[in-house]
């Protein structure tokens, strides 16, 4: 009764740490509580079991955590879909090894409920592994950012899942017959299906894969809930499998696209030179030209992207904004859902800078804003505002994206003029209200906000 009693309680905790983590004010409180949850499942799953003694408890919570503390010193916010996409991928991997070993352990778990589960577990769990070592890949320019795709690329997808599918089939039937090779097989084609359900992802939908396979993770380690019958497992897979393809459909719909298209779309392209770039002229301002036209604003909203991140300037932004706002000038965040290369990146970010949760504005909140905007200042960000997407033919096409070109002015800071992972050029930089600023964000936020200090 004890026992389940510790279960409730971590399942409570998982539930409403879901719930707090929906909203950036209350999201710091709602992990805390998850990790709590989690801490007392694990505790507790492993007493119930007996499986080891107390001496390998502490050590594994003092080896954990300090890997955790190293990760969350060391890596850079920049590396946090790196992170991500690792954590997917050893969730994955820990519910596949967590069912092999169950089989081989109890080898006469032979009933059908339990022998789909260890299918659906294994096929899942390194499908998540692989694809999501794949998107680390990506994401860390280790293999190339651009869609993968060769002749017969469907139809090989198609021939491993239906490999893959027969394989379960005759397990279930027959788990007694060479029972571990057959999982064997299986382990081994589900990481292929995951080579090459990734290969043909741009960088410019790592977001939507990012979401998909946290959910797949999830779903991995529910089936194996079932397959060694710990409720709480099942109940958190569950969660993070039904919230993680919530994630995904929201970010389908932010880029306007449908699952199938990210999956099968080839979409995206590897950031160079824009055609025809080079031939088209922009001019050239200052940090100080930014500052005059800045703090003789009244209003001023600011939109991040991916490029602030990598240059850290999330401090040296805020600074800005809190210069303008003493000088009475009225300052807001917009963010698109899909800014930066995961979820929720542009908020992290921000976080991180203490920058207020209401000065924060989503893209359905600050649309219609823009048009009443004396200046715009884009730091880093390039296909969540290039005009682009409302034309047709090309990768952006129908994606929504942040009005800033309705805006009285522009102010972009950027290191180039290549274009963004859509490989498609932006429009808005040749703009004559647009002023652009070329050089490490973080270094002309800087001197910007050197000027600011002087001119107000």
């Amino acid at each position: 009764m004890l026992i389940d009693l510790f279960y409730l309680l971590s399942i409570c905790c998982f539930i409403l740490g879901l719930k707090f983590l929906s909203s950036p004010r209350t999201a710091r409180r709602g992990n805390l509580l998850s990790m709590a949850g989690m801490f007392i499942a694990v505790v507790v799953t492993l007493f119930e079991k007996q499986i080891i003694d107390y001496t390998y408890i502490v050590a594994g919570i003092i080896i954990g955590g300090l890997i955790g503390a190293v990760a969350a010193r060391r890596v850079k916010m920049t590396a946090m879909p790196q992170m991500v996409a690792v954590f997917n991928a050893f969730g994955g991997a820990a519910s596949a090894l967590v069912v092999y070993a169950q089989f081989i352990r109890f080898p006469t778990l032979t009933d059908p409920a339990t022998t789909i589960t260890i299918v659906l577990s294994l096929f899942i769990g390194m499908l998540t592994f692989v694809g999501s070592m794949m998107a680390f890949g990506k994401l860390q320019g280790l293999v190339s950012g651009a869609p993968v795709v060769f002749p017969g690329h469907k139809a090989l997808n198609a021939l491993l899942h239906l490999i893959v599918l027969g394989a379960g089939v005759f397990f279930v039937l027959n788990p007694a017959s060479h029972g571990l090779a057959i999982l064997a097989a299986i382990v081994v084609l589900s990481g292929v299906i995951g080579i090459t359900m990734v290969l043909p992802i741009g960088g410019a939908d790592m977001p939507v894969v990012i979401a998909l396979l946290n959910s797949y993770s999830g779903l991995a380690a529910a089936a194996s809930g079932f397959v060694i019958n710990n409720y709480v497992l099942i109940v958190s897979g569950a969660l993070v499998g039904a919230s993680g393809l919530i994630l995904t459909d929201l970010m389908c719909k932010a880029m306007n696209r449908s699952l199938t298209n990210v999956l099968f779309g080839a979409v995206g392209q590897e950031t160079g030179p824009a055609a025809g770039a080079a031939k088209r002229n922009v001019t050239r301002y200052t940090p100080l030209d930014a500052a005059m036209m800045l703090s003789n604003a009244q209003s001023v909203i600011i939109v991040p992207g991916y490029g602030l991140a990598v240059a850290q300037g999330q401090y040296a932004l805020q600074e800005v904004a809190e210069l303008l706002k003493k000088a009475g000038v009225g300052v807001r965040y917009a963010i698109h859902p899909v800014a930066g290369r995961m979820p929720g990146h542009m908020n992290v970010l921000l976080a991180e800078a203490n920058v207020p949760y209401d000065m924060l504005k989503d893209l359905d909140e600050i649309n219609e804003e823009f048009q009443n905007t004396d200046v715009v200042l884009i730091v880093g960000a390039n296909d969540v505002v290039n005009p682009a997407s409302r034309e047709k033919g090309n990768p952006l096409s129908g994606m929504p994206i942040l009005d800033v070109d309705k805006a009285r002015s522009v102010i972009i800071i950027k290191r180039s003029l290549s274009p963004g992972f859509a490989g498609v050029d932006n429009e808005l930089f040749y703009d004559p209200k647009t002023m652009m600023i070329f050089g490490d964000a973080k270094e002309m936020l800087v001197k910007i906000s050197g000027a600011l200090k002087e001119e107000i």
